[in-house]
């Protein structure tokens, strides 16, 4: 499955990079958050793969559900694809955008890629391995580095979004003795977490599966976690939600290491 995520994100990749090279023309959707060229032909080019190799599993995709595109996944493993995240990164021309898709089993993340086609690096996780793949200019792998979480330090590195900070993420910080702060876009902050360069990721702010999932499961696969609030397991496939759309995200913390017991 790996393989085909591989083919897809690089592909897509590629297709990015034109738009992003070329310039681009940026419209709103419903919601007011931005999409462009790039977000929708890399989309395709990823539900094609999807679709000619894995033809019996739905593909959760994020453009596509903002058209109304919406497959039945109840009791059923899935796919969630973000052709695209960092859409506003990519707007202002900062590198850290992505091409995220995970595979979803018992709502669990258990596979999945994060390709940063501007910085020539990609993350994938499965089952007990996670690893760093190094791209080149041609798009291809040229090695591949297997990564894990590091042993929480006494003085905890954490990862913020640069464009969702917020009064509880910095009341996080503080009640938890964080020693120092880095913001970064998009899904790269799990898997900054995940090859052991920071100790926890806060996101007090709102989010879809798309967003995450394929972070999230390069960071369990390198022997981190992501909780909910509650200390439960960020849990996917979420529909039929009382309190907000079908796909959001609660409140979360990834953490490197082992589970941490500080102040939520």
């Amino acid at each position: 499955m790996l393989a085909t995520f591989e083919t897809a994100a690089l592909e897509a990749g590629k297709a990015i990079l034109e738009v992003y090279r070329a310039g681009y023309a940026v419209a709103l959707k419903q919601d007011m958050s931005p999409v462009t060229l790039a977000d929708e032909h890399a989309e395709q080019i990823i539900l094609e793969h999807l679709a000619r190799d894995f033809p019996n599993i739905p593909a959760i995709a994020e453009e596509a559900v903002s058209a109304g595109k919406i497959p039945n996944i109840r009791g059923r493993s899935f796919f969630l694809v973000d052709p695209l995240d960092g859409t506003r990164e990519f707007i202002e021309h900062r590198d850290e955008f992505t091409v995220n898709i995970a595979y979803i089993m018992n709502g669990i993340p258990v596979a999945g890629i994060v390709y940063a086609p501007a910085l020539g690096i990609a993350f994938t996780g499965e089952p007990g391995r996670a690893r760093k793949l190094i791209v080149d200019e041609h798009f291809a792998i040229t090695d591949r580095l297997t990564i894990a979480v590091r042993e929480r330090p006494d003085k905890l590195m954490a990862l913020a979004s640069r464009c969702n900070s917020n009064a509880i993420t910095e009341n996080f910080l503080t009640h938890n003795a964080v020693s120092a702060c880095t913001s970064i876009g998009s899904s790269l902050k799990f898997c900054l977490l995940a090859e052991g360069k920071a100790d926890v990721y806060p996101r007090f702010a709102r989010t879809m599966e798309w967003d995450t999932a394929a972070g999230d499961a390069v960071l369990r696969a390198a022997g981190g976690i992501t909780l909910t609030v509650d200390g439960d397991p960020l849990a996917y496939g979420k529909i039929d939600q009382a309190t907000d759309s079908d796909f959001a995200n609660p409140h979360f913390i990834c953490w490197g290491g082992q589970k941490n017991t500080l102040h939520a």
